[in-house]
């Protein structure tokens, strides 16, 4: 009798088992089927469509290949009127000491400099405004007061993220160049999945990077959910140009110039060809505007720059 108890319990252990590993094995099929599903929905790469694994390993290639020639790229797609829409940017954030910046696709440091070069002159200015109006006043500022004010600066900081290795190594390779040793930290990462906790900047930034992303509706949402209550997001894109006459003679010198220029400036006619698509394939104004909203935003507005060639997008996480 014990012995066939025993036998009953082990067969009972044994039919456990292979239970838990049969629905075991359910699960990780189940799961890799929809990991599987995901990754062959299928999505754009330029004109061309493709599955969204395809697109984040080719879009990832394309900047690999450009990093080393990124600001020449800019000047050939932009005529280098790139330059002007980044200051401009960084003048619509206005941003003050204290202010801490995300910068997202950002590896090379374009927005990053100009933005530490910006609140850093706003301070110094504070500080000879300050300087000048105790002097007429006759009041004495010691050293320690006057090193307190100029020094707020530093209190400023910014991370670039990007998910590409080889356009953060082009951006810290020029912060060494330039002497920029403070300030800012650089952090590798998937725009669509942060590596970032909760309510951590008060700006976030993204500068022509945003139409590369496979999800644009995941971008904001992580935008919105590394925000401060209160914090910003600006996006600045290429856009759509409405004037039918403006956009003929932008579409000619898209397709026509900007591919040659990519080939004879850095010998690669494909992932200057890619950029011009890409352009043409991102939400114009309104509808970029509408996710911006829909994903938690307020406050919404856009500006656009050189008659739609490019577009500034703002939102607040009210």
């Amino acid at each position: 009798m014990a012995t066939s108890m025993t036998k009953c319990q082990n067969c009972s252990k044994l039919a456990n088992r292979c239970f838990y590993r049969l629905f075991s094995t359910s699960i990780s099929q189940n799961a890799y089927a929809n990991h599987t599903k995901e990754s062959e929905k299928k999505t754009h790469f330029g004109f061309e469509t493709v599955t969204e694994a395809e697109k984040e390993e080719k879009v990832y290639k394309v900047f690999r290949n450009v990093a080393d020639k990124y600001d020449l790229m800019n000047d050939a797609m932009s005529g280098g009127i790139h330059r002007l829409w980044k200051d401009h940017f960084i003048r619509r954030m206005s941003p003050r000491p204290g202010t801490k910046l995300l910068d997202v696709a950002g590896g090379t440091g374009d927005i990053a400099f100009r933005f530490l070069n910006y609140v850093r002159s706003q301070s110094d200015f504070n500080s000879l405004t300050a300087l000048q109006t105790s002097t007429e006043q006759g009041v004495d500022i010691n050293e320690d007061e006057n090193s307190q004010v100029s020094g707020r600066s530093r209190d400023c900081h910014v991370t670039v993220c990007d998910i590409n290795q080889s356009m953060l190594e082009v951006g810290m390779n020029r912060a060494t160049q330039s002497g920029i040793t403070s300030g800012i930290s650089w952090l590798k990462g998937n725009a669509e999945c942060l590596p970032i906790e909760d309510n951590s900047f008060d700006v976030y930034t993204i500068a022509f990077g945003i139409r590369n992303c496979t999800h644009i509706d995941k971008v904001v949402e992580e935008a919105y959910r590394v925000l401060r209550p209160g914090g910003r997001f600006m996006c600045l894109e290429f856009s759509h140009v409405s004037n039918p006459l403006l956009r003929s003679v932008y579409d000619e010198y898209s397709f026509q110039v900007i591919p040659v220029l990519g080939q004879i400036l850095a010998a690669d006619w494909d992932s200057y060809q890619y950029l011009v698509e890409s352009i043409r394939q991102f939400q114009n104004q309104e509808d970029f505007k509408r996710i911006i909203r829909t994903c938690g935003f307020r406050a919404v507005t856009y500006e656009n720059l050189t008659f739609g060639v490019v577009a500034i997008h703002s939102g607040f996480k009210l």
